[in-house]
């Protein structure tokens, strides 16, 4: 893999390595099942699969499944920059997770290194992985020098998911770092769910 860093902070690379898929939905919620299998603790595993269910509805996506893993009225916070901009209440999170599927972003793995769990909150860190067209990349601000081709963004992202007493997910309070690595990656490297949500002709 050849790299040039990018003001000191962002490289953009080139993928020479094809050993590992670039994009494995399912290694977001294996370590969720690893640590499900030795919690002996009910409600330790109540609050995990809360985050598990929410997960797997969203790789999907099943809107309406993912929406009934939340509690009435969810409160998201997306620290960017010092400032909250995650959607508020079932509508606003709706209409979030709705415009996520449009923007075609939403082919993902989230990495998780660092899992910690209580009765009230589960915590998940590592790099959140995400496959974005470069017209959208280009739109929210990632810098991309090819809008026509497909990234592979990589952030550092830590999320709280707080969960109530009914096993509902109150909220996400996530924080990442800004892009860690921009990845130009040819048709041959994409997934195919990928592939059919964005290179797929509409009938």
């Amino acid at each position: 893999m050849s790299c040039v860093t990018i003001g000191g902070d962002i490289e953009f690379l080139r993928r020479q390595d094809t050993d590992m898929a670039v994009i494995d939905p399912s290694r977001t919620w294996e370590p969720l099942e690893q640590r499900l299998a030795v919690t002996t603790n009910e409600r330790h595993r109540v609050v995990l699969n809360a985050v598990l269910t929410h997960a797997k509805a969203e790789a999907v996506p099943d809107l309406d499944g993912l929406m009934a893993t939340l509690c009435p009225t969810p409160d998201y916070h997306f620290w960017n920059d010092g400032q909250d901009v995650g959607p508020k209440g079932t509508e606003g999170v709706r209409a979030y997770y709705t415009a996520f599927v449009e923007s075609r972003s939403n082919v993902l793995e989230f990495a998780i290194d660092r899992l910690v769990v209580d009765d009230h909150c589960l915590v998940t860190e590592g790099d959140l992985k995400q496959i974005y067209p470069g017209s959208y990349a280009a739109q929210i601000g990632i810098p991309v020098d090819d809008e026509s081709a497909d990234y592979l963004i990589v952030f550092r992202q830590l999320i709280l998911w707080p969960v109530d007493e009914n096993g509902l997910i109150q909220g996400e309070d996530s924080y990442h770092s800004g892009p860690r690595s921009i990845t130009k990656l040819s048709f041959d490297e994409l997934p195919q769910e990928y592939i059919d949500l964005v290179h797929t002709p509409a009938h």
